[in-house]
């Protein structure tokens, strides 16, 4: 050391700490000081330069402020090595100690380092630099005491005495200021960046690293929100890592990873028990079926993807940043106790220096400080974690139910897959916050315990003891919630599906007067519900109770084996005060440990649901195969197999199917002989068990019923297609829509309601139909699409769209039909019996056959020759509305029909006949136009677009400060009475814990005399264990009086309003407001008043009596306290209106964001089967990320206002 520091010491104990000004020596503050910036920098360097070279944001250009933080940085470099030559040059005049050798050269290299990273950076696209920050803001801190020492050498010995090192010390000061003042601006943005596009991007993506660290970009959002209620076009776009696009596929990446290592665990285990089989029939051992049923069992439990490790790899180094300032946060949180310990020994001292208690509070000032920053930003990495946890679920939910087989809908209905969204998927995100918890309660307990066995010794083991006995009653209650949970969650989903299938069915519900049967059904499920909530309020108060009284259990038996256990020992203030601190610590882990299993529980049966559904097996892609390949067939079917599900018997069998291109195939058969099934089939939703499709070209599907979107008219006939007016107009006059354009209020621009409501079923289907002439596919499947229009627009329908002279003559056609009067126009029939090709062949052969066909024909007879009759009727009263080629078409076609339809012939003459004077009142909805041929295109073309009519009204948000009257409806639902009775209760306990805390302050006074402090023991742990006993009491009442009773009658009475508004509501209200709306209500905020709102009124209820019952000791004990007390409570009062007027607002957004996606998911999952056939998964999953990603607009900046 003699070498390092020459005849100056390394350390001064009474120089650093005894004197009445205390400084540091020369050698120590060129040594620590000076090198542990450095130290700092050199070791983070190769870690962020990796990191630097693995992350590229762009190019920044060359900037003013990059300039003067290069040049500062080589100034910087050129000052440390002067110091470093003037050493040299003096040692020919004396020994210079080694220290001025080794500093500068060590600084010097790192300010060259500094420089380096600093252009790195700007090469990197690194706009603010976390790394260099702290490197300044510790070079500057180590620089402040050289400083300071100076200056008080010099004024003390009025002068300087090495003059150059003195001048380069404060150009080095000056400078590495300046840097950090400089680190605190901002770079441009990097070339070609996207946020340079966005045009409202967030401000975090291009704000500095102090300006994260407080969170002070959020400042302009928080500002808007207080002068104006924010709207949604006020907020400002996901970054880029939260978005859907990014976190979904992520998500999805690792899960296949997951499911493939399970599938090849699964082959591998499957060889096995084949090979241990063979084996043992090698060696005549008797194999049963049941072992064998028994090991495959065993194999499917134990080798099932796991969601989890997905999760976790997804998103599991992001999380553990968070996790890395959680651990930073929980060792700082151990220095208050210390300091105040030393404060309280500094109260004791008389010869010991005043500015050791400034110290000591500054030091704790600045603990508390750095503490907040460092939770904060904890918080912030675990929120975020969780919403990109949300938004990945959702979008996987969302892309697996597009793809899902017949078999795994059955098992998962619309309700659960929506709680799923909602419930399941919240569950995750709720967890995330507190998951940390899991390890650092524990660590945290543990040196609690570490620093209680300093102060109080082996007495400590009886606290511990008390929380071993804790940890069974606390694991059994954990077990039994889990059970509740899973309970619960299969009510919740009942309830859903049934609240899904009534929305669904509104219209017949209200027609049959069937509202009070199926309240009854509702209410039936909700009360089982509310009973298992009961059951789990009952378990939650216990375990309440328990772990709330824990830290008082703990000190009261610490205390009480401390002062019995040797009369040597006596309470005093430092012992006291310390340990409570350390109690006061060992509070929140205790407390938080509980909610943390309970979530964890709820949060295992939500992955266990999410992993089930993402397990299901999907609709094989390649059981149609459609490769493009030259060929004269569009459709080829060969000796196909068809089933529903595969456990079933065949639905369809020995199918084979040619269709030439160009062709139009009608599918003929009897009620239930698999028509339907076979479009499926075509489609590749059924199950192939044996044989061979192919198609040709793309696919426009029309199913049975007609699938509508809730948008408008064009939207749903577009279907994603460019618009093109006339090809538009075409398909419009085609479909015979073109007069319901007159009587829609909005024209094609009308907003269709959700599944066509506010549409009959007939213009459903010609909408559906007009889908599909719009797409221009290569082959239609045709679902029977003629079967909901009346016969005449039936006839229209064929002639102009799917006839042999229609729109869509060139392109393969296969129509299921029951109209034997368009049969004779086809190129081809084929007639399924049973699920199998009866037969197949022209009109005219088949008929020659008398097969299948002629049975087919005499069944449909009668039915078609009513319908033929009504055609010919509306015809003839129509004859002058039509062009003169009209009716003589029509009359041709009749004529041209074979003999078998004679009977017919005449029979629609004699109705025609019978009915000529009898004036149609559809007549206006029939008549037959061309493209090119129309009487009063000019009058259309003239016309001007109708403007669209809103049907479906956005969601509106409330404005400004809850009103008191929400607050007071649910005071009212739980009782007033009770409600002042709970806040009572609250107050009490709050006030028995203060109490325990003063009369603990007056147990340390007896330390002062040790025979008083030996005579009341027993009384000072009597009165502390009953005002102990007391609080836990106070809770356990509160919880079963709040949460067991008051907060479910509130939950059940609030659902009970709900329903019984939304029962009695009017159709109009069904037709402008989509079913997720409603189902969010039901689902997500039903699941909120029954567990959400008693939560946080929890939370509230005790911080507010606990920060009143304080304020009140502490102004009591000190007056002066009320001096300080009353300029922070208004500063306080300000910042809270401040923030919460945007954070209420932001809330409100991110409420009325959520319904849509659960709208669209709805009108998507009853749609599957349209949306593949036209190959739009990727448009409608982008459609669902984007309302997702919509939703956590609202939700990022809510998180954000609260840190």
């Amino acid at each position: 050391m003699e070498r390092l520091c020459g005849d100056e010491p390394f350390w001064e104990h009474n120089r650093t700490f005894y004197a009445d000004v205390p400084d540091l020596t020369e050698c120590f503050q060129l040594s620590v000081l000076s090198w542990t910036p450095c130290i700092y920098l050199w070791l983070i360097s190769p870690l962020y330069l990796f990191y630097l070279k693995r992350n590229n944001k762009g190019y920044i250009m060359m900037s003013l402020l990059n300039r003067v933080k290069t040049v500062f940085g080589f100034i910087l470099w050129i000052v440390c090595w002067t110091d470093l030559f003037a050493s040299f040059y003096e040692m020919k005049e004396k020994d210079i100690p080694l220290i001025y050798f080794i500093t500068p050269l060590i600084v010097g290299m790192t300010m060259l380092l500094a420089t380096f990273i600093i252009q790195f950076e700007r090469l990197r696209g690194v706009q603010s630099s976390g790394v260099l920050f702290i490197f300044w803001t510790l070079s500057v801190l180590c620089a402040i005491v050289p400083f300071r020492s100076k200056i008080i050498h010099a004024s003390t010995k009025g002068e300087i005495k090495d003059t150059l090192r003195f001048t380069t010390f404060y150009m080095y000061f000056g400078l590495t200021l300046a840097e950090l003042i400089l680190s605190c601006f901002n770079e441009k943005p990097p070339l070609f960046s996207s946020v340079v596009t966005d045009p409202n991007p967030c401000p975090e993506s291009t704000a500095g690293f102090l300006s994260r660290l407080t969170f002070w970009w959020f400042t302009s959002l928080a500002i808007k929100g207080y002068k104006n209620p924010l709207e949604t076009k006020d907020l400002w776009s996901l970054n880029k890592q939260d978005c859907s696009d990014t976190v979904v596929p992520e998500l999805l990446r690792e899960w296949e990873v997951e499911k493939s290592k399970a599938k090849s665990t699964e082959q591998d285990v499957n060889g096995q028990v084949v090979y241990s089989r063979a084996g043992k029939e090698a060696n005549h051992v008797e194999v049963s079926p049941e072992e064998v049923e028994v090991l495959l069992s065993d194999r499917k439990k134990s080798h099932q993807p796991s969601f989890l490790r997905a999760l976790l790899r997804a998103f599991g180094p992001y999380f553990l940043i968070g996790s890395a300032f959680k651990l930073l946060q929980d060792l700082i949180t151990f220095i208050n106790p210390q300091l105040l310990r030393m404060l309280i020994e500094f109260t004791k001292e008389e010869r010991v220096p005043s500015w050791w208690g400034f110290s000591l509070a500054f030091l704790m000032f600045c603990c508390a400080l750095l503490q907040t920053l460092i939770l904060h930003q904890h918080f912030q990495y675990c929120f975020v974690t969780g919403m990109r946890l949300r938004s990945a679920i959702i979008g996987a939910i969302y892309r697996k139910s597009l793809v899902i087989t017949n078999e795994a809908k059955r098992s998962s209905t619309v309700g659960e897959v929506v709680n799923l969204m909602s419930v399941d998927a919240q569950r995750f995100m709720d967890l995330t916050t507190f998951l940390n918890m899991l390890w650092s309660s524990p660590l945290q307990i543990i040196l609690a315990l570490f620093f209680l066995w300093q102060t109080l010794g082996p007495s400590v083991l009886a606290g511990v003891a008390v929380m071993i006995l804790l940890i069974p009653l606390n694991a059994v209650i954990a077990m039994k919630t889990r059970t509740y949970q899973v309970e619960q969650m299969q009510y919740k989903d009942a309830r859903i599906k049934l609240m899904n299938e009534i929305l669904n069915g509104m219209k017949v519900l209200k027609l049959y007067a069937w509202e009070v049967s199926f309240k009854e059904k509702v209410l039936q499920i909700r009360q089982k519900e509310l009973n298992v909530l009961r059951k789990t309020a009952y378990l939650s108060a216990l375990s309440t109770m328990a772990w709330t009284s824990a830290p008082f259990l703990v000190a009261l038996t610490t205390f009480a084996v401390y002062v019995t256990v040797d009369k040597e020992n006596v309470l005093d203030a430092e012992k006291a005060f310390v340990s409570l601190s350390l109690f006061n610590i060992l509070r929140f882990p205790l407390n938080m440990l509980p909610q943390v299993i309970s979530s964890l529980a709820q949060a295992s049966v939500s992955l266990r649901r999410v992993q089930e559904f993402l397990s299901h097996d999907e609709l094989n892609p390649d059981n149609v195969d459609r490769k493009p390949a030259p060929s004269d067939y569009a459709v080829t079917v060969v000796n196909g197999k068809f089933s529903w599900l595969k456990k079933d018997s065949p639905t369809l069998q020995n199918i084979n199917v040619l269709v030439p291109q160009g062709s139009l195939l009608a599918v003929v058969g009897h009620v239930g002989c698999g028509k339907s099934s076979l479009v499926s089939a075509l489609l590749g939703e059924m199950e192939k068990l044996e044989g061979h499709i192919s198609i040709r070209g793309s696919v426009a599907y029309v199913p049975q019923q007609a699938w509508i979107q809730n948008a408008t008219l064009r939207d749903n006939i577009l279907f994603g297609k460019p618009y093109v007016e006339q090809k538009y107009r075409c398909v419009l006059e085609a479909c015979a829509l073109t007069p319901d354009l007159e009587v829609l209020p909005g024209g094609d621009q009308t907003e269709i309601g959700e599944k066509g409501i506010n549409l009959s079923g007939g213009q459903r289907q010609r909408v559906s139909l007009a889908r599909a002439l719009y797409s221009e596919a290569d082959v239609y499947l045709l679902d029977d699409p003629l079967s909901a229009v009346d016969a005449h627009v039936a006839k229209h329908i064929f002639d102009n769209v799917i006839g042999p002279e229609g729109a869509l003559r060139g392109k393969t056609r296969i129509l299921v039909t029951h109209g034997i009067s368009f049969l004779p126009q086809v190129d081809n029939i084929m007639v399924l019996v049973d699920g199998m090709v009866s037969e197949m062949g022209s009109y005219q052969d088949l008929l020659k056959q008398n097969g299948a066909f002629a049975d087919f024909l005499r069944n449909y007879s009668l039915e078609d020759i009513i319908e033929d009759a009504e055609v010919t009727e509306v015809l003839m009263d129509e004859e002058e509305l039509f062009p003169d080629d009209a009716l003589s078409n029509h009359t041709d076609m009749v004529d041209n029909e074979p003999a078998v339809n004679e009977a017919r012939r005449q029979f629609m003459r004699q109705m025609s006949v019978m009915s000529n004077d009898v004036e149609n009142p559809k007549t206006k909805s029939i008549r037959r136009r061309r493209c090119s041929e129309r009487r009063h295109g000019d009058q259309q073309q003239e016309k001007k677009e109708a403007k669209g009519e809103k049907l479906i009204q956005a969601e509106t948000t409330e404005t400004g400060r809850v009103k008191f009257k929400v607050y007071w409806e649910y005071a009212k639902v739980v009782g007033p009475l009770l409600s002042i009775f709970i806040c009572f209760l609250y107050a009490s306990q709050s006030a028995a814990a203060i109490g325990a805390n003063i009369w603990l302050s007056q147990w340390t006074n007896d330390a002062r005399n040790n025979t008083i402090a030996h005579e009341k023991v027993h009384m000072r742990v009597g009165v502390y264990a009953a005002l102990g006993i007391t609080q836990g009491l106070l809770i356990l009442a509160n919880c079963f009086l709040c949460r067991a009773y008051s907060m479910l009658k509130a939950a059940h009475t609030t659902h009970l309003n709900v329903l019984h508004a939304v029962l009695r509501a009017p159709q109009a209200f069904f037709e402008a407001t989509p079913s997720g709306r409603v189902l969010n209500r039901f689902s997500k905020d039903v699941d909120t008043i029954d567990t959400l709102i008693p939560e946080n009124i929890d939370i509230w209820m005790r911080t507010f009596w606990y920060t009143v019952n304080v304020l009140l000791v502490c102004s009591a004990l000190t007056p002066m306290f009320l001096i300080v007390i009353v300029p922070l409570m208004m500063f306080y009062w300000w910042v809270q209106r401040f923030y919460v007027a945007t954070s209420r607002q932001l809330k409100r957004l991110e409420s009325v964001s959520r319904s849509p996606i659960y709208s669209h998911f709805s009108e998507s999952i009853t749609g599957t089967s349209v949306i593949r056939a036209y190959g739009r998964n990727s448009a409608f999953v982008l459609m669902s990320d984007m309302k997702v990603d919509e939703n956590q607009k609202s939700y990022y900046p809510g998180i954000v206002s609260n840190r």
